[in-house]
């Protein structure tokens, strides 16, 4: 059984939840890095998300409760949650195919349509995102990751993003303009660090990611 832990990002700060046994006395614990026993009532909860959604001050909140399979299903249960698919392109350059949406840098990735498998919906999102005549995943999934947003019916939802590594030609590529994708350009991650970016932590988890792993072109 793996480790008990549930991450997910609300406005850039980053929500922790553990089992009680897995607080350490060496966790960050300030004004920006909070470590709070969950009461089991979910307004408790709710104080956290609202505050989340109403400043970036808070680095990360680290919530914790005896019962885990609780504290986690309470908060879930405050949220639609909504399955994208995603991937990082690695070409023969070494280099990763990144695009920029909306003032970020991000990697491409949509939403499943109905009956779609993930691993599908990745390739899809990809090709229709970037333009690229095609990739292939390598291996197993990469990471999945969690973030929260208001659709446009103000319903709380968080995003779960299914990742996968893959492969593909150095090629021109086409950004997908009506989705808000104004550049699509391959990088190094070298390059994609030398300066700062504006991304959101989840991307930089996922790029993290392709450092530990090794395509074969």
């Amino acid at each position: 059984m793996g480790r008990q832990m549930y991450e997910i990002y609300i406005n850039e700060t980053k929500i922790v939840l553990l089992p009680s046994s897995e607080i350490k006395e060496n966790f960050i614990r300030d004004d920006n890095n909070l470590v709070v026993r969950y009461t089991g009532k979910v307004t408790h909860l709710l104080n956290f998300i609202d505050l989340c959604e109403k400043t970036t001050k808070q680095e990360s909140i680290i919530i914790h409760h005896m019962n885990y399979n609780k504290l986690k299903k309470d908060f879930v249960g405050l949220f639609k949650v909504v399955e994208a698919a995603g991937g990082a392109v690695v070409n023969e350059r070494n280099q990763v195919l990144m695009i920029h949406r909306r003032g970020h840098w991000d990697l491409p990735k949509g939403k499943l349509e109905k009956g779609e498998k993930r691993r599908d919906a990745a390739i899809r999102e990809v090709i229709e995102e970037t333009g690229i005549d095609k990739v292939e995943i390598v291996g197993k999934k990469l990471i999945k990751t969690y973030h929260s947003f208001l659709n446009k019916k103000g319903i709380r939802c968080i995003k779960l993003s299914h990742w996968y590594l893959m492969k593909g030609k150095h090629q021109p590529l086409t950004p997908q303009i009506e989705e808000g994708i104004d550049e699509c350009r391959w990088m190094t991650l070298e390059n994609f660090y030398s300066k700062d970016r504006i991304v959101f932590s989840n991307i930089l988890s996922v790029l993290n990611k392709v450092k530990t792993n090794k395509i074969k072109l």
